[in-house]
C-alpha cells in the first residue's frame, strides 16, 4: 500500500463512493495553507464534531503542532483532490502515540468530501501504519452526535470497544 513502507514518504491512490480519485499521502510542511483553507471553509457542524468546539482560527503555535509531524509519535496523513485543476485537501487523519503502543487517532474531512467513504480510507492507511510502528490500541473521542465516525470506527474491521459518558464516546481499537 504505501509506496516505500515509510510513513513520511506515504502515498497511495483511493477511489471515492462517487469515482471521484484521491492520493492519500503523507502531510508535508508545504501543506500549511490547503490545510488552514480546509479547516476555515469547513460548517461550523464540521468544525465542532472535529475540535468540540466552535472555532475558526488557530493559534501560531496549534498550527505548527498540526504540521510539525516527526512521524514516528505523530504521523499525519491527508486525502488531496483534484478540485478543477487545482489539488485541494479534502481531508485528513492523524494518530499521536500517547504511550507506548497507543496512539489517539482523528479525523477530519471537508463537508463537500464527507459520505464518500474518505474517513473510512483515512482509518484503513492509518491502520496499516499505526499496526506496523507497533501500535496496538487507537484510541478516540467522539461526540455522541458523530454518528458517522462512529460508523467509521465500526467499519474498520479492529475490534471495538465503547464507554459511553455525557455528551462523550470513548472508543478503542485493538489492532
Amino acid at each position: 500500500m504505501a509506496s516505500d513502507g515509510h510513513a513520511n514518504t506515504y502515498s497511495a491512490h483511493h477511489s471515492l463512493r462517487d469515482g471521484r480519485g484521491i492520493e492519500i499521502r503523507a502531510l508535508r510542511h508545504d501543506d500549511r495553507s490547503d490545510l488552514i483553507s480546509a479547516i476555515e471553509g469547513a460548517s461550523d457542524q464540521s468544525i465542532y464534531r472535529r475540535f468540540f468546539g466552535a472555532r475558526r482560527h488557530f493559534t501560531e503555535q496549534e498550527i505548527s503542532f498540526f504540521l510539525n509531524i516527526d512521524f514516528v509519535n505523530h504521523v499525519a496523513l491527508v486525502a488531496v483532490a483534484d478540485n478543477g485543476g487545482r489539488s485541494q485537501i479534502a481531508g485528513g487523519g492523524r494518530y499521536i502515540v500517547v504511550q507506548p503502543g497507543q496512539a489517539e487517532i482523528a479525523f477530519f474531512v471537508r463537508d463537500e468530501y464527507q459520505g464518500q467513504g474518505l474517513g473510512t480510507a483515512l482509518m484503513k492507511h492509518l491502520g496499516v501504519l499505526a499496526r506496523d510502528a507497533g501500535i496496538r490500541k487507537l484510541v478516540a473521542e467522539v461526540l455522541p452526535e458523530n454518528a458517522a465516525m462512529l460508523t467509521v470506527f465500526r467499519g474498520s474491521g479492529y475490534p471495538m470497544h465503547t464507554t459511553r459518558e455525557p455528551g462523550l464516546v470513548r472508543v478503542s481499537l485493538q489492532l
